[in-house]
Parts: structure tokens; sequence; C-alpha cells
């Protein structure tokens, strides 16, 4: 089987395209400012993006442990059974160390979140005055271009989810096609097992009843048996081989 019709090969695709954006969602988030709601919005999706392309690892790997049990059957061999368990290895590394980088950094924000609010505990005499320096019309712009770009980036982020359900779905049906092969071949193999002993059992009951043949045939009886046994495959010969 070639790698395009391999479906392995197709479910690798999908998930490294999922991965792909990821780490570009990753380093887009990377560079938003803490404690912002563009940045807690993006932090929800990479995590989710993570839990859902862990999960398409791992039902990747159990499809590489069914071609193990028998790898002649799917037509590869160990060394390409090595080369697919390294790349999904490869693959959830990749997806943990984003993970870790955005639950590291969540916890953080937390920390410091915790720690800003102690500090509006304290009087107003204790805060700097800088925080009165911005007029109500500066706030103004600024919340509503904070809003524009955080309905646009909202909007962006549904969209990629739409598409990372339409691959879960495609990865859905593929595993479905491989669970229905494999029970129809079982069931070939079935039928095939079942037809060697029906025909094991005809050929034994075949040669026992031309050895008692053979037994109660006199000697110039089985003569005559051996002379039209090799007549009748000359003839035999001649209408398969000559005609």
């Amino acid at each position: 089987m070639s790698k395009a019709q391999d479906p392995f090969y197709i479910v690798k695709e999908e998930i490294q395209e999922s991965i792909d954006k990821l780490q570009s969602s990753f380093h887009q988030w990377e560079r938003i400012l803490p404690d912002t709601g563009e940045q807690v919005h993006l932090t929800k999706e990479l995590l989710a993006n993570c839990e859902s392309i862990e999960w398409q690892v791992d039902e990747l790997n159990k499809t590489i442990d069914v071609a193990a049990r028998d790898p002649s059957w799917y037509g590869i061999n160990d060394r390409e059974l090595e080369s697919r368990r390294r790349w999904t290895t490869t693959a959830r590394t990749q997806v943990e160390d984003v993970k870790k980088s955005v639950v590291a950094r969540k916890e953080n924000g937390n920390s410091a979140s915790a720690m800003r609010r102690e500090l509006m505990k304290l009087p107003i005499s204790h805060q700097s005055d800088r925080s009165y320096q911005y007029s109500a019309e500066d706030n103004d712009d600024f919340i509503a271009s904070e809003s524009d770009r955080q309905m646009l980036l909202i909007k962006q982020q549904d969209e990629e989810l739409d598409e990372l359900s339409a691959s879960v779905e495609r990865i859905g049906g593929v595993g479905l096609t491989i669970h229905e092969e494999l029970l129809a071949q079982e069931k070939i193999i079935d039928d095939l097992g079942t037809e060697m002993d029906s025909t094991t059992n005809r050929l034994d009951f075949v040669q026992k009843k031309v050895a008692m043949v053979m037994k109660k045939a006199s000697a110039k009886g089985q003569i005559m048996m051996i002379l039209f046994l090799l007549v009748l495959f000359i003839i035999l010969f001649i209408l398969v081989f000559l005609t």
C-alpha cells in the first residue's frame, strides 16, 4: 500500500496540520500582554487544542499497536513501525511543550493578579499618581480598539475550531473504515479456514475409499486400475495442454 493510500499517513497529515496551527497560535499568544481578554481567551483555546491533538495522537498509537500484532498482514515491517512510533512521540512532545508553557504562564498570571488585587486594597495615598494621567476619552478609545481586536480574534478562532472539528470527524471516519476492514478480513479468514477444514475432510474420505478399493481388488485388478488411471491422466493432459 502506498503512502497516499495508507490511513496512517492520511491521519498523520491531519495531525501535523493541527500541530502547525497550534504552534502558530502559541507564538501569537506569546506576544500578547498578560491579563488581557485576548490573552485569556487564547489561553483557553490553546489548552483545548492541546487536549484534542493529544487525543488524536493516542488514537493513532492504538492503530500502530493493532498493526504491530501482524505487520506482514498490513504490508509493513518493524522499521516502519518504529518510524511511526517515533513520529507520534515527537508529536506528543511538541504538544506537551506548548501545554506546559501555557499552563506555567497562566499560573504566574494568576499569582500576579492576586498581588495586584492586594495592592488595590492599599490606601489611595500609597498609589502612584500616574494612574490619573489618562483621560476618560483615551480610556474609551483604548477599550473600543481592544474590543474590536478581540472580536476579530474570536472570529478567527471560531474558524480554526470549525476546521479542527472537521479534521476530528475525518479521523473518526478513517478509524471506522479501518475497523470495518479488519472485521471483513477476519470473516474472510474464518471462511477460508472453514473451507480448508471441509476440503481436508473430503480428501481424507476419498483416500480412505481408494485405499479400501485397492485393498479389495486383486493384483490383476490393481494393474487394470493403474492402467485406467494412466490413460485417463494422458487424456486429461492432452485436453488441457494441447488443445
